[in-house]
């Protein structure tokens, strides 16, 4: 099996350091990086970027995305900040790159639908990054539900709460961003409604947020309550928050309870760990264990460019989701109810 050869567009999510492990430790796959605007902030690993988190993972580094793109790639994961997706994926596009691109797709409508026209136009495959969905419960959760055991499902609460992204400051900085909590957490669950009810359409949000947590470090909403109503008529609830404290073990979590007329189900997806006290510090430890989701969703990605058929989440998921967001932002600011773009 020949080698592929997969870049990696800026270094500025805090996902691209998974990533390039990911793909680094996989094998028949050749990994180089760019991150021209990147500048680290620190000594720690996650606080590096450019040449310097390329150097200690031991991954080939370019300095131009140009460059990146001349060299032969067969494929690119983006994961540069949210506003500057379209302008990478259609680089990437051109050049005959198929494309795993950082939720959310975009941070605009306009951009959404001009990044899966460029993809369409080049014939390349275009897939959206939404770990979580590879999660083995999530499989579980999806098969519950297709096989009827949970009745007719009318309802569904979600949660997903982290700490404020300190060492990625553009997260909180609405013209990099798109927006706060609400835009870095409420795809994700609608990712997975998205899944479990195939693909039916949302069709209403109502959304309230607020920027009591973080006031003076956040530009944009650091808590929200997100309610959506679906065609066939599911209603769900997102609780999306940057609500974790800067000492806490972990970056947050995500989970979703899900209720039917036959039962429900409930499913805490980064559960599983060890946990205990640093004894020189006293403070709380959390080893999270069990299979590495980013690896799950890297290593779809790379089956489909090596068959050449288009994975899933594709960007009519992407599209749907960022429909979510934009209705959610819009309901936020005007206090009503808003119906959500058809894709």
């Amino acid at each position: 099996m020949s080698a592929l050869r997969i870049g990696v567009l800026s270094f500025a999510h805090t996902h691209a350091l998974s990533y390039l492990s990911a793909l680094q430790a996989m094998p028949d796959v050749e990994v180089v990086g760019t991150d021209p605007d990147g500048t680290s902030t620190g000594t720690e690993l996650v606080d590096l970027r450019g040449r310097e988190l390329a150097d200690a993972l031991g991954v080939a580094y370019v300095d131009t995305v140009e460059e990146l793109l001349a060299s032969g790639v067969d494929a690119v994961v983006v994961t540069s900040e949210n506003a500057r997706h379209r302008a990478l994926v259609e680089q990437a596009a051109a050049a005959g790159a198929h494309v795993l691109c950082e939720k959310p797709l975009a941070t605009t409508w306009e951009d959404g639908l001009a990044m899966r026209a460029a993809a369409e136009a080049a014939g390349v495959l275009l897939m959206v990054a939404f770990p979580v969905r590879f999660a083995s419960t999530f499989a579980r959760l999806a098969a519950t539900k297709r096989s009827g055991r949970l009745g007719e499902v009318f309802s569904v609460r979600g949660a997903n709460n982290g700490m404020l992204p300190l060492t990625r400051s553009w997260f909180t900085e609405p013209e990099l961003s798109g927006g706060g909590a609400i835009v870095d957490h409420v795809v994700h669950i609608a990712d997975l409604l998205d899944e479990l009810l195939d693909g039916t359409p949302a069709e209403t949000v109502t959304a309230v947020t607020n920027r009591v947590l973080h006031a003076s470090r956040a530009q944009a909403e650091t808590a929200g309550l997100v309610t959506i109503t679906y065609a066939d008529g599911t209603i769900a609830a997102i609780d999306c928050s940057w609500s974790r404290p800067d000492t806490s073990p972990t970056w947050g979590g995500l989970a979703l309870t899900v209720v039917g007329t036959e039962g429900s189900v409930d499913v805490d997806f980064f559960r599983p760990s060890v946990r205990g006290l640093d004894a020189a510090t006293g403070r709380s430890v959390v080893l999270p264990y069990g299979p590495d989701f980013d690896a799950a969703m890297l290593d779809t990605f790379v089956g489909a460019v090596r068959s050449g058929q288009q994975p899933q989440p594709d960007a009519a998921v992407g599209l749907r989701t960022l429909a979510i967001v934009l209705a959610a932002q819009e309901s936020a600011a005007t206090g009503e109810t808003v119906r959500v773009r058809s894709v």
